[in-house]
């Protein structure tokens, strides 16, 4: 299933995508497409819905994030081969794990604010995984078992506030709409390997990041069993899941978002984004 949230800013309904690539509205049908309306569970009772049966939305206009909220915003770093050594950075032993705020979540085609005193903002397309039952613990056998599903991420960044202000990361990932996620949520059962999906991002039109989820240090299995060993995932946490080479601080010289920019992201199967960049105001 393509399960997404359509209609302005704040008064988003659920949707799911049918054969045809039409939005069907899931109003009245499910709870929110959040924390336990996207359980494993909550999705097995969303399957058992007759799709055709449902109104087809004709023009659904904006397309908001799929998850209307997310209990946390997790984010592994450094875990593409090729990104550790643009940045200079040694590979990890183990996944370098840290947080974006929940409220950085927005639209996977809203405009991209850039933040008051930012200097250097980043792009970097990311594999998100969205755990889908209760996580703690899970051998990286089982860690597949608790994986809802798949989604576009874009983990907006502010190398200045990440890098140079001391402390975690979590400042320079953290700014409102530094986390664009979709177009959908894509079911599991619809990906038959995250280690094998194309991702890329554009840049006005130019190819900045084209790699392929095959290149990650740790994959999804492998972070969502590490991470389960420090703390309990719950229904509707998203990880992102690290960003391949390419981004504008592994350049030389290095390249920063600006006003007017547009960022075109997208992987495959889980569908495409489209950011215009703009200043705070």
């Amino acid at each position: 299933m393509k399960l997404l949230r359509f209609g302005p800013k704040g008064q988003e309904k659920p949707g799911i995508l049918d054969g045809d690539g039409q939005v069907r509205d899931l109003s009245g049908k499910v709870d929110e497409l959040a924390g336990p309306g996207v359980s494993l569970e909550a999705l097995e009772k969303i399957r058992g819905i007759d799709i055709d049966s449902l109104p087809v939305v004709s023009d659904p206009g904006r397309i908001g994030s799929p998850l209307a909220w997310v209990p946390n915003f997790f984010c592994v770093g450094l875990n593409y081969s090729k990104h550790a050594a643009e940045t200079g950075a040694d590979e990890p032993k183990e996944p370098i794990l840290f947080n974006k705020t929940s409220s950085a979540l927005c639209g996977p085609n809203d405009t991209v604010i850039i933040p008051r005193n930012s200097t250097k903002p980043d792009w970097e397309v990311e594999l998100g995984v969205v755990i889908g039952k209760p996580c703690l613990y899970v051998s990286e056998d089982e860690a597949l078992d608790y994986v809802a599903g798949y989604c576009t991420v874009n983990d907006v960044s502010e190398r200045a506030f990440q890098t140079e202000r001391g402390g975690q990361w979590t400042k320079g990932k953290s700014a409102p709409t530094f986390g664009p996620v979709g177009p959908w949520l894509v079911t599991a059962d619809e990906v038959a390997d995250p280690q094998k999906l194309d991702v890329s991002l554009k840049l006005n039109g130019e190819v900045m990041q084209k790699s392929n989820t095959s290149d990650m240090i740790f994959t999804v299995r492998e972070i969502v069993s590490y991470m389960s060993q420090f703390m309990q995932l719950m229904p509707g946490d998203i990880i992102a899941t690290g960003t391949p080479e390419g981004v504008g601080m592994g350049m030389n010289p290095q390249v920063w978002l600006k006003s007017g920019d547009v960022m075109e992201v997208s992987i495959e199967g889980l569908g495409d984004q489209r950011q215009d960049v703009a200043n705070a105001d």
